[in-house]
């Protein structure tokens, strides 16, 4: 009967961690694909930061996904310790790095408040200084999400951009772009810093992600949940094999 459990064990580690390889291959060959396609696409992706970076992510958690699933089956399959060994002690590694981010993310949620990111953006944002990192990604966003501001253009008042540039009312970031040109050229660059707002984007940035990603945070969240609760009956299903193998 132990003999049975063993085997049992054995074989449901190794389906699950065959059905985590092939998603790790898959995430692998999608983000080896956006960097590397002749077609151009690498093009836009490397003209968006933030499409560059999810890009990198995407082929990160492929790599690590692609390497657990292998250690899984090949530990489980040959019933090797020190493969499954290293396996459980990844997988821990992996769950108490999340945990720990859960809880940072918690102990630091009062920075995520509108409050908090128009304060960095008035003293920090310097407009067209893109060698600046915080500038950079603000510019990032928004262009992206078709925004001006945390909460809207007035956030620029008072703030380093102005003592920066004092006849700018906005940022050029904020400018409306014409999508039906190559490279989405501004539709009247002049009249939006001079404060028009029929040729700038006059939505906050804070609600523009707010509405763009709150479908996919109840997903990410209950996503989470999940994996955490995949990675525990992982180390569970490891440590058993790994006390049964004699």
């Amino acid at each position: 009967m132990e003999g049975d459990c063993l085997s049992c064990v054995k074989y449901l580690m190794f389906i699950f961690n065959f059905f985590i390889f092939l998603g790790g291959a898959c995430l692998l060959g999608v983000g080896i694909w956006v960097l590397v396609d002749p077609a151009g696409f690498q093009e836009i992706v490397a003209a968006n930061p933030l499409l560059f970076t999810g890009a990198y992510i995407i082929l990160a958690m492929g790599a690590m996904l692609f390497l657990l699933g292998f250690l899984g089956c090949c530990g489980a399959i040959r019933e090797n310790k020190c493969l499954l060994l290293f396996f459980f002690m990844l997988i821990l590694i992996i769950f108490l790095a999340e945990l720990a981010a859960a809880i940072l993310a918690f102990i630091f949620r009062e920075h995520l408040t509108r409050e908090y990111f128009t304060k960095e953006l008035k003293e920090h944002y310097q407009g067209y200084n893109n060698t600046d990192v915080f500038t950079a990604t603000w510019n990032a966003f928004m262009n992206t999400f078709d925004c001006c501001g945390v909460n809207s253009q007035d956030d620029f008042e008072g703030s380093r951009f102005r003592l920066l540039y004092p006849d700018d009312l906005v940022p050029e970031a904020c400018c409306k772009r014409d999508i039906h040109t190559r490279g989405g050229a501004f539709i009247s660059k002049e009249e939006c810093l001079m404060g028009n707002m029929l040729f700038r984007n006059n939505k906050g940035c804070y609600s523009a992600v707010v509405d763009y990603f709150e479908m996919y945070i109840y997903i990410s969240g209950a996503l989470s949940i999940v994996v955490l609760t995949i990675e525990l009956f992982a180390m569970v299903f490891a440590m058993c094999l790994f006390r049964g193998i004699q």
